[in-house]
C-alpha cells in the first residue's frame, strides 16, 4: 500500500531532549542557537525547520528555521530573533539545559541539475535557510556557481567584511559580505537601509535583479532564485524571477500550533494542476514553487 503525500512526513520527525550546547546574544535582540540534538542533525534538509519548546512553562512551541547541521557531531543551529513571549523565554535558557525539540519538518528545498547558477536571497530570520542551503551546495562541490544576497535593517549577526570574491553585474559599492560564505567560496553581498559600511543601501531583490540583468538569456535560463524573510520581500522575489522568467521557489513564514499537519491552522492557497487548493506551510511547505504561491497578475 502506497504512503498518502498528505502523510509522507510521518516517521521522519524525532522527538529528542535537546541539550544547549551554545547560545550567544547578538545586537538587533538576535540570538544564535546550537542544541545537540543528533536524530534530527542527521536527517535535516536545507529548507526544514523544527518545533521547539521555549520554556517548562509554556504550552506552546515555536517554529526556528534550521542554519546550520553536523551530522556528526549531533549539532543542529538556530537564529532567532527576540519579538514576543516565546522567544523571550527561550533567550533566558541556559547553556547545558535541556529543550524538547521537534523536527526535522517540512519539504525542503530541491536543487535542480539543469539550473546549476542558484541565487539565495535572505531577509532578517530567513537569513538561516539561506545558509543551510549555502553550506549543502558547498558539500556538493557547487560553491562556484552559488552566489547569495541577504538583507537586514537591524545589524548583521556577525562581523561584516569586504569580499574578495569578484561578481560582475552589481554595483562596486556592494562590498559587504558574510565571512562564513566567503570562507566557503561563496559569492555573497549584503544589502541594508541601516547604513551598514559596504552593505548595498536597498533591498536584496535590486541587486537581485541587478545580476539577472547583466546575464545573456541563454545564462538566465540556467539561475533558479531560493527565497526566505517577511512576505512582502517573498512577493518581490516573485515578481523579480516572473520579470527575468527564472525559477523560484520561496520559504514561507507562518504561525504554527501543531506544526505537524493535524490543526491545519497554517494554510495557504496554493495554485496547483487541479486549481487552486489550501496546503499546510507546516508538512505541505515551508518550500513552495513561488508562483503557486504568489501568482503574477
Amino acid at each position: 500500500m502506497s504512503t498518502e503525500p498528505s502523510r509522507s512526513h510521518r516517521g521522519s520527525i524525532f522527538l529528542e531532549d535537546a541539550e544547549i550546547l551554545e547560545h550567544d546574544a547578538h545586537p538587533g535582540e538576535q540570538w544564535i542557537l546550537k542544541l545537540r540534538a543528533p536524530q534530527c542533525a542527521a536527517a535535516a534538509q536545507p529548507g526544514q525547520f523544527v518545533h521547539l519548546q521555549c520554556d517548562d512553562r509554556l504550552p506552546m512551541r515555536r517554529p526556528l528555521s534550521i542554519q546550520r547541521v553536523d551530522p556528526d557531531a549531533g549539532w543542529v543551529e538556530f537564529l532567532y530573533k527576540r519579538i514576543g513571549t516565546g522567544t523571550e523565554a527561550l533567550s533566558r535558557q541556559p547553556v547545558g539545559r535541556a529543550l524538547s525539540v521537534l523536527g526535522p519538518i517540512g519539504q525542503p528545498f530541491r536543487f535542480h541539475d539543469e539550473r546549476p547558477l542558484r541565487l539565495l536571497l535572505g531577509g532578517g530570520v530567513g537569513i538561516p535557510p539561506m545558509i543551510f542551503v549555502a553550506d549543502r551546495l558547498r558539500q556538493l562541490g557547487k560553491a562556484g556557481q552559488t552566489h547569495a544576497i541577504l538583507g537586514s535593517e537591524v545589524p548583521f549577526p556577525f562581523r561584516p567584511r569586504p569580499s574578495e570574491i569578484l561578481w560582475p553585474g552589481l554595483p562596486a559599492g556592494a562590498i559587504a559580505t558574510m565571512p562564513l560564505l566567503e570562507d566557503w567560496g561563496i559569492a555573497c553581498r549584503l544589502t541594508s537601509r541601516a547604513g551598514i559600511p559596504g552593505a548595498f543601501d536597498g533591498f536584496v531583490t535590486d541587486l537581485a535583479r541587478s545580476w539577472l540583468a547583466s546575464l545573456a538569456p541563454a545564462d538566465r535560463d540556467r539561475v533558479e532564485l531560493y527565497a526566505c524573510g517577511p512576505q512582502p520581500m517573498l512577493e518581490a522575489c516573485a515578481k523579480v524571477a516572473a520579470e527575468f522568467d527564472v525559477a523560484c521557489q520561496v520559504s514561507l513564514e507562518e504561525f504554527m500550533a501543531c506544526a505537524v499537519g493535524g490543526c491545519a491552522g497554517c494554510t495557504v492557497a496554493v495554485r496547483t494542476a487541479e486549481g487552486v487548493a489550501m496546503k499546510r506551510v507546516c508538512v505541505d511547505g515551508p518550500v513552495f514553487a513561488a508562483e503557486a504561491v504568489f501568482p503574477a497578475p
